[in-house]
């Protein structure tokens, strides 16, 4: 069943204010290819599958995606097949950013002790001086 109160047309102040972001950086998206908004003399109107390409590069950038690898799911999205090869690419670059993450997690526990050895040495010394 289809939502007739959603709108089929969106101002670039609506889609900053709906995502919490400024219009500067819905007009950095459109400068990297990854929005095309229609225009209306000087003013920007974005469509619904523009409002879905912004939904998915935010959801990216919170995942720590890249502009390149959000554009890479934007180019996979199609909202009348099934998607399984956009999910399956996602799938992959969650795989990856988990990898990342958790050897930036050992990195940071190693780095830590380091830290913690080279204090408890800085004090150890202190003690001795007089």
């Amino acid at each position: 069943m289809e939502n007739k109160d959603k709108p089929t047309r969106y101002t670039i102040s609506q889609l900053a204010q709906e995502f919490g972001i400024t219009t500067r950086t819905i007009r950095f998206y459109e400068d990297k290819g990854l929005l095309s908004p229609a225009r209306e003399g000087q003013h920007r109107i974005y469509s619904p599958r523009d409002r879905t390409h912004l939904k998915l590069i935010l959801r990216g950038k919170r995942l720590g995606f890249s502009l390149d690898e959000s554009r890479e799911l934007i180019a996979l999205y199609d909202p009348d097949r099934n998607n399984k090869r956009q999910l399956l690419t996602i799938l992959g670059m969650i795989a990856e950013r988990k990898a990342l993450l958790n050897q930036q997690l050992r990195d940071i526990a190693a780095m830590q002790g380091e830290l913690d050895e080279v204090e408890r040495r800085c004090r150890e010394s202190l003690s001795h001086i007089h």
